[in-house]
């Protein structure tokens, strides 16, 4: 996912009281709750510009609901237990040189534009998806509204009423937790809602990772406004196509100083924007030079 972090101890202690104590919402419950829960959420998008009618036809969707348990695979995100060794492996290998035949123009064409070794790109696509076969199961809307939501009193006491009894976290510590994820979310969010909106995507069909990233890139909504791009040149960007998002990856590298004959020092700081990972950077690295083995 484009620019994932590991979370502080402290976040990790929130998430998994979240998941032991916080019990799933019946379907019954749901339409109610999201209205409830989302009501000041669909009322501060329509205050920032968004069409009122589009926001009610969204969140009126039973598909959309407040899901505290989808931010539970936050603590799952650590780096000691990320086997990035699959990746370096001779099958692993073998796949990413198959999908540099598959994909020879459309790398070419990124690396001409961008000026990116096309090598690097594939294996960030190796490594985020597996070269696009697994890109995420929840929906978008449900992760990034639910912590957006978290800005609000009313929604912050839900849970913590939930919690609070079992939990050896501190009211003041989740307070200050929650609105400085709220704050993160709901930038996404919006992002997310202009980047559908712009592409004429229904956003309740989109699914990406826990964190909030999607397609083949795993770009975050922010990035796909920032830096994605139209690689098969249908007028449209779309993440989930392999030329758009190999020529996304190509935009955000360059920008972030990516250049021909780059060296090892400055091809690892660009790549940490990507991850903020040592550790995924190494074997980025690592696998694009297998690559041209």
């Amino acid at each position: 996912m484009v620019e994932h972090k590991i979370f502080h101890s402290l976040f990790i202690v929130f998430i998994i009281c979240l998941s032991l104590f916080v019990a799933p919402l019946q379907a019954a419950d749901v339409a109610e709750s999201k209205i409830n829960l989302f009501e000041s959420l669909q009322n501060r998008l329509v205050r920032d510009g968004f069409d009122k009618s589009k926001i009610a036809k969204i969140y009126n969707n039973r598909q959309v609901f407040f899901n505290p348990k989808g931010i539970v695979p936050f603590v799952h995100h650590k780096e000691s237990v990320l086997n990035y060794d699959q990746f370096t492996s001779e099958r692993s290998i073998q796949k990413a040189k198959k999908y540099v035949k598959t994909y020879k123009t459309e790398l070419l064409s990124a690396e001409k534009t961008y000026r990116v070794d096309k090598n690097i790109i594939v294996a960030i696509i190796l490594v985020e998806t597996r070269l696009g076969l697994i890109l995420g199961k929840r929906a978008l809307i449900n992760t990034l509204s639910t912590m957006a939501s978290l800005s609000e009193n009313r929604v912050r006491e839900t849970l913590w009423e939930q919690i609070s009894s079992s939990s050896t976290i501190k009211k003041e510590k989740f307070e200050a937790w929650s609105k400085r994820k709220s704050k993160w979310a709901y930038a996404e969010l919006k992002a997310f809602l202009k980047h559908t909106d712009q592409e004429k995507i229904n956003p309740v069909n989109v699914y990406g990772s826990y964190a909030g990233a999607m397609g083949i890139a795993q770009f975050m909504p922010s990035n796909i406004i920032a830096y994605a791009k139209d690689g098969n040149h249908d007028g449209r960007i779309d993440l989930f196509n392999h030329a758009d998002a190999i020529a996304s990856i190509g935009s955000y590298l360059k920008h972030f100083g990516w250049k021909p004959n780059v060296d090892k020092k400055k091809a690892f700081k660009v790549l940490y924007h990507y991850n903020h990972s040592n550790y995924y950077v190494n074997t980025i690295l690592k696998v694009a030079e297998l690559l041209k083995g």
